[in-house]
């Protein structure tokens, strides 16, 4: 399937005239794998992708321009080390119709020193990130996407059954981890991220999993995401070894209603604090606010965390197509953390879940 370059262009430029933005550069990196289905290699060398109201075009180091050209028709815009990367940007900003640029949008991740090269060559220029063009586009997927994001969660349940089929007692929270990488491996994905909190552990929300054993009454969090064809899964979900601590049945009833909760409120047209905010009420309510550490959820796409994020201050509207996590949590010190998370795709009607695994606590004997 070939990438859908020129629709995202045109959808970004009509973004663009309607936000009065003259140009909007972007570094290697996501913005740009969105956009042309690839990006250079990113170094210290200056290289961006300059779209201006009709044509595009691209900052490119010489080192890089004849490995990427296999990759792009766009024009280029070469420089050497020898005479570093003005003249080229100058030759590149009037290609794209952006020498007097007085409204410039800037990719958020590029290096300092990217941006103050754009800036320096339209002097008195306004700028912005990609909240309101860029950005905002990608927020809403397309069936392209999805397809991406359900397969690489279905992977993530199975590798997640299979953490759970190795819990016993004298396991490390590591060799669990490693489990978890080696079937992310069996399928083709690459492992991203890893977190196994036993016991105390899990009252960290970010614990760095190590060398502590598993032991009999430990709750267990298990957070984990491999990524495969660009894109991420992401899934938390609760073990425990023998018999629960004491408590620990009504705390994880209490995130599960939390769950809930969020899936309710999770509409086209509401505010994403208030998603954030019903979460939160329900933990609030049972005495545990102070004990729900963190947002409610995040988005989810070519990165594992982009916009829309679903935090108490969010003033973004969610329309239907985004996706994004829900995956509150209370994290009690020196005993347990309990967190569960959905990654789900906002529909006309509602979320639609990605994963098939419930959230009950699976219990290893």
């Amino acid at each position: 399937m070939t990438h859908p370059t020129a629709d995202r262009l045109a959808r970004l430029r009509r973004s663009m005239a309607a936000e009065n933005v003259d140009l909007v550069a972007v570094a290697p990196g996501s913005h740009m794998d969105w956009l042309v289905g690839f990006h250079p290699h990113p170094d210290e060398r200056p290289c961006l992708l300059l779209v201006g109201p009709k044509r595009e075009a691209f900052l490119m180091p010489v080192l890089n321009a004849e490995g990427t050209r296999e990759s792009t028709d766009i024009a280029f815009h070469t420089w050497s080390d020898d005479l570093g990367p003005n003249e080229a940007l100058a030759a590149a900003l009037a290609d794209v119709g952006a020498a007097q640029a007085a409204s410039v949008v800037l990719d958020e991740t590029m290096r300092a020193d990217f941006a103050l090269l754009v800036l320096g060559a339209l002097p008195g220029a306004k700028h912005a990130f990609t909240e309101r063009t860029l950005g905002r586009l990608r927020m809403v997927k397309d069936e392209r996407e999805f397809a991406k994001l359900k397969m690489n969660a279905a992977i993530a349940d199975r590798a997640m059954q299979t953490a759970f089929s190795a819990i016993r007692p004298g396991l490390t929270e590591r060799q669990v981890a490693q489990i978890v990488r080696d079937y992310f491996a069996s399928e083709g994905a690459v492992p991203a991220f890893w977190i196994v909190g036993a016991g105390s552990n899990g009252a960290f929300p970010h614990h760095q999993t190590g060398d502590r054993q598993l032991a009999e009454g430990d709750a267990i969090v298990i957070d984990i995401g491999g990524r495969k064809e660009g894109f991420p899964s992401d899934i938390t979900r609760m073990a425990v070894v023998g018999e629960p601590p004491e408590g620990y049945g009504q705390i994880h009833s209490i995130v599960e209603k939390a769950v809930q909760a969020a899936l309710a409120a999770a509409r086209p047209g509401v505010l994403a604090r208030e998603v954030d905010a019903a979460a939160r009420r329900v933990i609030a309510d049972a005495g545990y606010g102070e004990y729900f550490v963190h947002r409610t959820g995040h988005g989810l796409g070519i990165d594992g965390h982009e916009p829309p994020y679903v935090t108490a201050t969010s003033e973004t509207v969610l329309e239907e197509g985004m996706v994004f996590s829900i995956e509150p949590g209370i994290y009690i010190p020196g005993r347990f953390g309990i967190r569960l998370e959905e990654i789900v795709i906002l529909r006309a009607d509602g979320p639609e879940i990605l994963s098939t695994l419930p959230r009950d606590l699976h219990v290893a004997r």
